[in-house]
């Protein structure tokens, strides 16, 4: 197959060089709602066309190498004595697969617990491409599945208004929510 960055051989979807030379995450930090923290990996229009393949049969396999340099790398460097647990937003599996499953999924540390299956939308409308009016007006509508805990780290791919992360922080507990993560946040916060 064919690197989708360089169009060079490769036995996988990004090839070695390219995931060390696009694929290294900077960290970006801004506030959220209840002045929760949103820390994301990368510019959006840096990998743009790496994260729409989310719908796609090939984004399982880009979204786990994006999670590998971002959500990984993090929780190895992550070192606390409190305990977290880590949720998914809205994880359930589309196109064979759930993109923000498998960010949480990676993670897994010695003191970060994923959790999956908590955070669902009622609401099934399509957020990408809306306007901010749009989605205040058709909030997701969070149901918490089987949960009770603090220390929560949320995780998402993309955080564009941040209105889905405060439905998801109002539905949890604001006391309750140590921490967000995306992989991108459009409004891109602070580099830190």
């Amino acid at each position: 197959m064919r690197c989708m960055m360089c169009e060079r051989f490769s036995y996988t979807h990004i090839c070695k060089l390219c995931q060390e030379n696009f694929l290294q995450p900077s960290l970006y930090k801004r506030t959220l709602h209840n002045n929760i923290e949103l820390i994301s990996f990368y510019k959006y229009d840096e990998i743009k066309k790496l994260l729409h393949t989310k719908h796609t049969d090939v984004g399982y396999h880009i979204y786990n190498i994006l999670a590998k340099h971002s959500f990984a790398k993090f929780a190895e460097e992550f070192h606390t004595k409190e305990n977290y647990i880590s949720l998914a937003i809205d994880d359930k599996i589309t196109s064979g697969y759930s993109h923000t499953a498998i960010l949480n999924k990676h993670l897994s540390s010695y003191n970060i617990k994923p959790l999956f299956n908590k955070i669902r939308a009622k609401n099934k409308v399509s957020y990408s491409g809306k306007s901010k009016a749009f989605r205040e007006n058709n909030p997701r509508d969070f149901q918490l599945k089987n949960f009770q805990g603090e220390n929560v780290i949320l995780v998402d791919d993309i955080v564009t208004t941040g209105l889905t992360m405060k439905q998801a922080i109002d539905i949890i507990g604001q006391n309750k929510v140590a921490l967000a993560l995306s992989l991108v946040d459009i409004s891109q916060g602070q580099k830190l």
